[in-house]
């Protein structure tokens, strides 16, 4: 797509429940996590971070200090986003709903460019399997979870494999047991709105 720069999407980072805060980390399917905005080019390179948002903070929440740098260094540029963005001058998701044929082919030319950053979740999660679940306080997550992306970054240009046999960490706690929403829901609910209402 033309004066395309990259693609955007949040993926999680699944984390042990923290000590501090532990209701913003609640992701809207029940797991702790910080919630990363990445941007990456057709070629799988990371052009683009912010590590530091708890799981509960919708994608599009994230987006703003990087929109208003494309709105004031590259006026000309667009980034691709998936529906859970809002249309906006330099953020291109797709049609809803394609009514036409036109319509229809802009949605398919999006996904096609877009899957850089699907495909990217994946290598990402796949090459640093520790970023399937990081058995550590959000901070230090954060940390790690930056230098996977920087090393991802460095075996990408240097045409590193993907190794075959990287096995996810073992989930923490019981899998019997209900996920942590179940107890902290109406705590997460009640903060956002205090957060909502503030003066």
């Amino acid at each position: 797509m033309p004066n395309t720069i990259g693609a955007i999407d949040c993926t999680h980072v699944h984390l042990q429940a923290p000590c501090e805060n532990e209701w913003e980390f609640i992701n809207r399917k029940g797991r702790h996590s910080i919630n990363v905005q990445l941007v990456c080019d057709a070629d799988l390179i990371i052009t683009n971070c912010v590590v530091k948002w708890p799981g509960s903070v919708h994608d599009a929440c994230i987006l703003s200090a990087l929109y208003r740098d494309l709105q004031t260094n590259r006026p000309d540029s667009i980034i691709l986003g998936d529906s859970a963005y809002p249309l906006l001058p330099r953020l291109m998701t797709p049609f809803l709903t394609a009514n036409t044929p036109a319509q229809a082919r802009f949605n398919t030319a999006h996904c096609r460019a877009r899957c850089a950053i699907e495909r990217l979740n994946g290598v990402l999660k796949r090459r640093f399997a520790c970023l399937n679940c990081v058995r550590a306080e959000p901070q230090k997550a954060c940390n790690i979870t930056l230098h996977c992306i920087v090393l991802h970054n460095i075996a990408t240009k240097r045409n590193v494999p993907l190794c075959a046999d990287n096995d996810a960490p073992e989930p923490l706690g019981d899998p019997n047991q209900p996920p942590a929403a179940s107890c902290l829901l109406g705590q997460v609910k009640s903060k956002r709105r205090e957060r909502r209402y503030q003066v």
